[in-house]
């Protein structure tokens, strides 16, 4: 069904480090990886089943055009992949755009998931969470998300704030009731203390995402403080941030990028959603996923060790991102 030229196949072994993970393929073993499908895993507490690797919206919208976000978009649903993520402020729309342009006619074969973003005071009212939803909506080219998830929690105040009268847990409830949403959740990187104030509300959240990587297995990481938790409410964990946010832990030589998938699927999560603006990353992070192989107790704990002290790929810890000039940009 699909094939590689000897180059993109050598670029494949050395970019992923497949033999150093410990699940190295042959050229036909490699061939077989890109047409098996990516596996699914439960969401949660639901019978839902959705794909263990997850497509990344702001990083489509970064592929050199909409034609070529497209191209990634079918091939990933062709190999299995079709977690899609997204946000109502990712590249001021472009990002939910071209990710409507790419699923017409195919919204019926992805789960489909964005973000409404409550960052600012005054952009965390029901009236706003509902415009923005109008807009994604329209953006995507559907009548309904699989999955809508409050944006980028940051602080104490906004974690409070998304329960407040007239907030976005209203608008939450009121487009579930109308259909236009079917689960609902909410992410964020800065600070596990921050998950946890939101958790502790014990609103029946179905998804919460996350950065789970071998370097955020220290005690003050997510994995620590806030994975049980959702485990013990039996909300899906969806792991991003898998590299730090960004490859320079490839480029560095610390970890391979097979390395470090296969960590964070060896994690009890549902979704790994993966940063991808290529046909070749689609492929590389798809034969990871399709031939997925858990690290056992000891090969885990000699990674972390290896990856201990290095905060410096965890700079998500210290940068917020507001893709939208304005909060309101494109509102009515």
């Amino acid at each position: 069904m699909l094939h590689l030229a000897n180059h993109n196949r050598r670029s494949f072994l050395k970019t992923v480090g497949i033999a150093g993970a410990g699940a190295f393929l042959s050229r036909a073993g490699l061939a077989e990886s890109l047409v098996r499908p990516v596996p699914k895993r439960k969401l949660g507490r639901h019978d839902e089943m959705v794909s263990c690797l997850g497509l990344g919206g702001h990083t489509l919208a970064l592929a050199p055009s909409v034609v070529e976000a497209t191209r990634i978009a079918h091939e990933a649903i062709e190999l299995g992949a079709t977690f899609f993520d997204n946000a109502w402020e990712y590249h001021n729309g472009r990002g939910e755009e071209w990710m409507g342009q790419a699923l017409a006619g195919k919204r019926d074969q992805v789960f489909l998931m964005t973000k409404v973003c409550t960052h600012l005071p005054g952009q965390q009212t029901k009236e706003k969470a509902l415009a923005m939803l109008a807009q994604s909506l329209k953006r995507l080219q559907t009548d309904h998300l699989d999955l809508w998830q409050v944006h980028q929690v940051a602080s104490e105040a906004e974690a409070d704030a998304i329960f407040m009268p007239g907030g976005v847990i209203e608008a939450i409830e009121q487009a579930r009731q109308q259909g236009k949403i079917r689960y609902c959740g909410f992410t964020g990187h800065l600070n596990p203390k921050t998950h946890l104030r939101v958790l502790a509300h014990k609103y029946p959240f179905d998804t919460v995402q996350m950065p789970l990587s071998v370097f955020d297995s220290h005690a003050e990481g997510f994995q620590k403080l806030v994975l049980p938790e959702l485990l013990k409410q039996g909300i899906a964990p969806l792991a991003m941030k898998t590299l730090g946010g960004n490859a320079q832990s490839v480029k560095d030589g610390r970890v391979t990028a097979a390395e470090a998938l296969r960590y964070t699927l060896s994690l009890p999560i549902t979704t790994l959603i993966s940063g991808i603006d290529s046909l070749a990353w689609l492929r590389q992070n798809a034969g990871v996923a399709a031939n997925f192989n858990p690290y056992s107790a000891e090969e885990k704990a000699a990674l972390e060790l290896r990856c201990s002290g290095q905060k410096k790929y965890e700079p998500y810890r210290h940068w917020a991102y507001l893709d939208g000039q304005s909060p309101f940009a494109g509102l009515a």
